[in-house]
């Protein structure tokens, strides 16, 4: 009988560990880490991510788990403190919660809710499995438990936040703040971040230049003239017209004019000019546009009608921090 309770008592112990320390990684765990791991196909991460969605089934799981492993601990006591004191039962009732109450305190609450604590991405993964296992098992109760909870949420009009597979703005710059508190980034690092982020909240229709603003040369131009022109502005890259008609039909880098030996400008020195959708977002655009080893592009519109342009050099300005 001694061993069948010294058996109990530890898997009781176990159980309680269990549950206790998952309680307390699962409010603990980065929810950025969780949505990266998603993303890469982490199946475990997945349904973790669920159990934040549905936070109510998680805790009637650990609830059912925790009340398990509190009754095999509780009757593991009692059958080893009537062995032990077998002559006094009042002495049994006192004795047996004095001796084992620090250790099931200490190695059933303290010690994991401290680990958990301390790495509950790392210690989630590793104990995924059994907890989601043990979840199916316990599944019938566990329902009946959320369906109240959702019946109430249903009544009285709250609903918590899904977790999804994405990353909200206000919580990656959260993470780029703690990772800048920690030393991890540099000022110029989490200013690149923080304003990658308000870039995606502008469109390339509301960024780009008006035509009637852009200095511009045409086909035809004399070379002396376009250097001078472009001393004048400081200008690295100038859009290129047609000399009648006035179309854009490219652009130019002033180092190529400064390459070659024509005495003014002709098509072969010109560099096609990418379309920008007016509705695309500006990080989207610079992606585009220095994926194609391009300097200029066109915003057009719907009709394809030409808006503006924009330059990625004035992209990569706002970027880190420029005008």
């Amino acid at each position: 009988m001694i061993l069948l309770a010294a058996l109990g008592f530890l898997i009781g112990c176990l159980l309680s560990a269990f549950f206790s320390g998952s309680e307390t990684g699962f409010y603990r765990v980065s929810r950025v880490r969780l949505v990266l791991d998603g993303l890469g196909g982490d199946q475990i991460s997945r349904s973790l991510l669920w159990l934040t969605n549905n936070p109510s089934l998680f805790v009637a799981t650990t609830l059912i788990g925790n009340n398990v492993a509190n009754y095999l601990t509780s009757l593991a006591i009692v059958l080893a403190a009537r062995e032990i004191f077998s002559e006094s039962a009042f002495l049994a009732e006192i004795m047996g919660p004095i001796i084992f109450a620090p250790i099931v305190f200490v190695y059933g609450e303290l010690l994991p809710k401290n680990m958990f604590f301390q790495a509950p991405n790392r210690l989630l993964r590793f104990i995924g499995p059994p907890f989601l296992l043990f979840g199916l098992l316990v599944s019938p109760l566990s329902a009946l438990l959320w369906a109240l909870n959702r019946g109430l949420q249903t009544l009285f009009g709250e609903s918590p936040e899904k977790v999804r597979l994405t990353l909200a703005r206000k919580e990656l710059r959260r993470v780029l703040q703690e990772g800048h508190d920690a030393g991890i980034l540099v000022p110029a690092q989490k200013s690149v971040a923080h304003n990658l982020f308000e870039l995606t909240q502008q469109t390339a229709g509301r960024f780009c230049i008006p035509e009637t603003r852009v200095v511009r040369v045409r086909i035809g131009d004399r070379r002396s003239e376009v250097l001078r022109l472009a001393r004048r502005h400081r200008a690295t890259h100038f859009p290129v017209s047609e000399k009648k008609s006035n179309r854009l039909v490219g652009y130019l880098r002033v180092v190529d004019l400064h390459l070659h030996d024509a005495p003014e400008i002709v098509s072969s020195l010109l560099r096609p000019l990418l379309s920008i959708a007016h509705s695309e977002s500006l990080v989207a655009a610079l992606i585009n546009i220095r994926s194609q080893q391009a300097a200029i592009a066109k915003v057009v519109d719907e009709q394809e009608q030409t808006l503006g342009l924009i330059y990625a050099e004035d992209l990569i300005d706002v970027i880190f921090g420029g005008e």
